[in-house]
């Protein structure tokens, strides 16, 4: 049974019974305690906690889901993924226990012909959590025999997402593939034999701490008991297509022979270039669907798992033999495998493929500096001992911390160079660095204050009206006030506070748009003075603000007022987004569409892909354009409709927003159309007038404009005006020539500069013979110069090395010279081939020297260079070299 209709069948069977069938959510959800979507209910956790009323009682759904704990078990085992499809049913206070387990039961063992997934009964075990009767007697008479129900602890049958959050006790379902897969004794002796197939998870519990999987504190009970059951796509087709592992079903199948033909290195030959393979599969697909929904390769946050995650693949393929560029050809595999359940992976596959091959190249550079930086580590290993050399832990955390370098791939290359790693010492170093990460993120999200203050005022005053759309001054009431994370009565003079109303005209932070500013004045007297508005839960607006007048109580009347000038001048620049978004697609294609933007007073920022830099053309054009429909003054319209009108509209959804069932579609005239939330101006010729800023790239594919709208434009472009004619007033030309002028001078300076060079240079050759001292120290020809202050580093480089050819050949010779700039002192010691035969390689005399003038230094044993702070101790450093070639 293909993957496909795997999917079909189970969707199909929860719709048949009640489930409203809900599309897959993005892998990116506004969750501060996520990366991505790692289990299928998490687009649904606003329901379970109460934050959120459920528009139905009932959904199934599959959803695509990224999980990295595991990462380096990928193709090692045949359970762990980066990426896989979770099947669920939920149940949000519907039906409990005795309504799901059924459910799963007649899916899973229902005849194929009926719709079903035909497996055999006697084949399936189950497991409680403990002494769970409820769920046993369920599945007694369920049919399942009491020898194949097991009883376990919290680690294997309590649920959670492993951060604060709804949790509650589970009941698993294992098929038994065989004695020949592991031993008897059911899933508590082999899971390799016993698989687990489905998850039941009894949702009643709020979780406030997890530490693992069995050390957390529950904060109290959900508002109502839910369900939310989970059935590994992956795992089920491998069971239903006859294969050993999910790298071999129908879907993953296609990127790994993929990769296998790319390398030449036939799958199941040898069980090492198998795990390469199915790692290769696995990350490929998973790199193909993050870059769909917006993420792009950095090196913080979910841009560093993605590229992780790419040089993982990378690296991989080398080491298989294949040293040509491949991750364009492992997207497109990917995207035929997947895009029939996933339609939108074809829509974006050519950015997909843009970004993976950008970050391929950029990975490959990295490979080939990291292999130079390695080259010189080793030889400074050799150097520096008379036994077995060993690579420092700093070096290889250098290597792989600063350059990217696989610690795997530094192994390897230096056993192949007889080169013991100092492994202790490189993990101390990580575990350091992870630490420090640890540390930070805990900070980071001890400052967010528990969602569970919002709730309690939520569930007393209910979800927030947006007035903002049609007034910007409403009445309203105090509804709630946190101060520190804690709900409070009443706040006075000088007190941050975060205060919630049941109306509201300000606009929440959300879609690139920046919250609004104003004033809440209270009927008390009171005067709050707001500086920003976020939603930290779905239906609630917060306004962070100070009470700069009187004394504030919940329960008051209040009127909110917008900053009309600061919202009119962010609605502008919001209106220019949407128009410079269609500009562009026109133009360079329909790619280029918006990964990210801001939207703040009368500026914004636009981020696209596009491999390359956008010609200064086509930003004319783009600009042109917009600002010539700016004078057709376009009616700015927004309407409410269905996901599915919009869509058959033409109107566009972006990366990284959430849509309910009903959206706003945001129109400029009949031009163009998006899915949005924000606020807007009523006409495009309110814009005034639209300048770019600049253009230029943020990471691998991507790139960034920025602009000026109205007021900010104009002022912007009068002092460009002014700035142009004070330049040519300066150099006496009309200021259409100011560039060809302007040219002409610099090009008279260039080479003024390059004639000053010159002369400096052969002046400084002039005065060497009275700079340069030649000694013999043990049969060793030593050089030594010290240039005058504020000689050029790239000056001095030369001079030693023309001195170090002045030495014949036959003789060991080494050179050192110095010079100063200010406090700062350089260093640059050079060896010729027979002083390196000799023991003397420059790299290791330099890390003798280096110290003694406060500096530190390294580099190849022909040649080094370092620098330091103490321009008094260069005698002694001279002396130092000495007492090196001495010994």
């Amino acid at each position: 049974m293909e993957s496909a209709e795997i999917r079909r069948r189970f969707l199909a069977y929860f719709e048949r019974n009640g489930h409203t069938v809900v599309p897959s959510a993005s892998l990116l959800l506004d969750d501060p305690t996520l990366l991505f979507v790692n289990a299928g209910m998490v687009p649904f956790k606003p329901y379970f906690l109460g934050e959120a009323v459920p528009p139905y009682p009932r959904a199934t759904s599959v959803q695509k889901c990224v999980r990295t704990l595991d990462i380096d078990e990928v193709g090692k085992t045949t359970r762990h993924a980066s990426f896989f499809q979770m099947c669920g049913n939920f149940s949000f206070g519907d039906y409990f226990k005795s309504g799901a387990i059924p459910f799963a039961w007649e899916l899973l063992t229902g005849s194929q012909a009926d719709g079903g997934f035909g497996f055999d009964p006697s084949r399936l075990w189950v497991t409680v959590l403990g002494d769970d009767q409820e769920a046993i007697d369920i599945w007694l008479q369920t049919g399942v025999p009491r020898e194949r129900i097991q009883s376990r602890g919290f680690k294997d049958n309590y649920w959670s997402m492993g951060v604060p959050g709804p949790g509650g006790p589970c009941s698993e379902i294992y098929f038994d593939r065989g004695s020949e897969y592991g031993r008897d004794g059911g899933p508590e002796a082999d899971e390799d034999r016993y698989l687990e197939v489905w998850n039941l998870v009894f949702m009643q519990d709020e979780l406030s701490v997890v530490r693992s999987k069995e050390d957390f504190d529950i904060a109290g009970s959900l508002p109502k008991k839910n369900i939310d059951t989970g059935m590994g796509l992956e795992r089920m087709a491998a069971l239903l297509q006859g294969v050993d592992n999910i790298y071999e079903i129908d879907t993953t199948r296609i990127i790994l022979d993929r990769a296998s033909a790319l390398t030449g290195v036939r799958y199941g030959a040898d069980e090492r270039s198998d795990v390469r393979l199915r790692v290769i599969a696995d990350h490929a697909r998973t790199c193909a669907f993050l870059i769909a929904d917006g993420v792009l390769p950095s090196n913080e946050g979910r841009g560093y798992v993605l590229r992780r995650i790419m040089r993982r693949v990378v690296r991989n393929m080398r080491i298989l033999g294949c040293m040509d560029p491949s991750m364009g050809e492992l997207i497109d595999a990917s995207i035929d495998s997947m895009s029939p359940q996933y339609p939108e992976l074809r829509d974006a596959h050519t950015r997909v493929r843009s970004v993976s091959e950008a970050e391929e190249a950029a990975f490959t550079a990295t490979l080939r500096q990291g292999t130079q930086i390695f080259d010189l580590a080793v030889a400074d290993a050799k150097a520096a001992t008379a036994g077995t050399p060993t690579l420092s832990g700093a070096s290889t955390f250098q290597l792989h911390d600063t350059y990217g370098f696989p610690f795997d791939l530094t192994l390897e290359m230096a056993a192949e160079h007889g080169v013991h790693v100092d492994e202790e010492g490189f993990r101390r170093l990580m575990k350091e660095q992870r630490d420090r990460a640890k540390a930070d993120a805990k900070a980071r999200k001890a400052g967010l204050t528990s969602p569970t203050v919002y709730r309690d005022v939520m569930e007393r005053i209910g979800t927030t009206v947006f007035t903002g759309y049609d007034e910007v001054v409403t009445e309203s009431s105090i509804g709630g006030i946190v101060i520190d994370g804690t709900a409070v009565r009443s706040a006075t003079v000088g007190d941050t506070v975060e205060i919630i109303m049941p109306r509201t005209p300000f606009y929440a932070e959300s879609g690139g748009q920046l919250g609004d500013h104003g004033f809440i004045d209270v009927a008390g007297g009171a005067r709050i003075d707001v500086f920003d508005v976020q939603s930290p839960v779905p239906g609630m607006f917060v306004h962070r603000a100070t009470v700069v007048d009187g004394e504030v109580v919940v329960g008051e009347s209040a009127i909110g007022r917008v900053d009309l000038e600061r919202r009119n001048a962010i609605s502008r620049a919001h209106t220019a987004t949407h128009m410079i978004h269609k500009a562009f697609r026109e133009i360079l294609g329909e790619t280029a569409t918006q990964m990210g933007s801001e939207n703040s007073p009368g500026r914004l920022r636009f981020d696209f892909p596009s491999p390359n830099a956008v010609p200064d053309s086509v930003m004319r054009d783009v600009e042109d354009r917009v600002n010539t429909l700016l004078l057709d003054n376009l009616p700015v319209t927004a309407e409410y409709m269905s996901q599915e009108a919009a869509r058959k509209l033409g109107a566009m959804a972006l990366f990284g927003e959430k849509y309910g069932d009903t959206v706003r579609v945001v129109s400029v005239g009949d031009w163009t159309r998006e899915l949005c939330g924000g606020t807007h101006t009523r006409n495009s010729g309110n814009l005034g007038v639209v300048k770019f800023l600049s253009e230029g790239s943020i990471g691998a594919g991507v790139r960034r404009v920025e602009a000026l709208v109205g007021s900010d434009a104009y002022r912007f472009l009068a002092r460009e005006h002014l700035l142009v004619h004070q330049l040519a007033d300066m150099v006496k030309v009309r200021p259409d020539e100011l560039p060809e002028r302007i040219d002409a001078m610099l090009a008279r300076m260039r080479d003024v500069e390059r004639e000053l060079e010159r002369v400096r240079a052969a002046a400084l050759r002039a005065q060497l013979a009275e700079l340069v001292r030649t000694d013999d120290v043990d049969g060793v020809v030593v050089k030594r110069v010290i240039l005058p202050e504020g000689t050029p580093a790239q000056d001095l480089r030369g001079i030693v090395l023309d001195l170090r050819g002045q030495i014949p050949e036959a003789h060991a010779g080494v050179v050192i010279g110095f010079t100063t700039d200010a406090d700062k002192v350089s260093v640059i010691v050079a060896s010729n081939a027979a002083a390196i035969a000799a023991g003397h390689a420059a790299g290791a005399l330099l890390q003798g020297i280096a110290p003694v003038i406060g500096g530190k230094g390294g580099g190849k044993p022909d040649m080094a260079q370092g620098g330091g702070t103490d321009a008094t101790a260069i005698p002694a450093a001279m002396l130092e070299l000495d007492r090196a070639i001495s010994r």
